[in-house]
């Protein structure tokens, strides 16, 4: 494979992986997005005509749903 040679460090890395091996680490990338806080939920269009701004509430900044307290007291 003849790359360019301004290509360099994980870019080459990435480009010497065969598709399978691209695949897996791709899968890899995605866990550690999702486990840091990453939301899969794409940003509102607000210019859109179909935007309803009275049903649409913002993310919790740390991307996670929020949580409430199911029992206060031991089981």
């Amino acid at each position: 494979m003849d790359l360019d040679h301004t290509i360099s460090g994980e870019w080459l890395e990435w480009y010497l992986m065969t598709p399978r091996q691209r695949w897996v680490e791709s899968g890899r990338l995605w866990q550690t997005f999702i486990s840091l806080g990453g939301s899969l939920e794409c940003e509102p269009d607000t210019e859109s005509p179909f935007f309803d701004a009275e049903s649409w509430r913002p993310l919790p900044l740390d991307g996670r749903p929020g949580l409430r307290v199911l029992r206060s007291c031991g089981i």
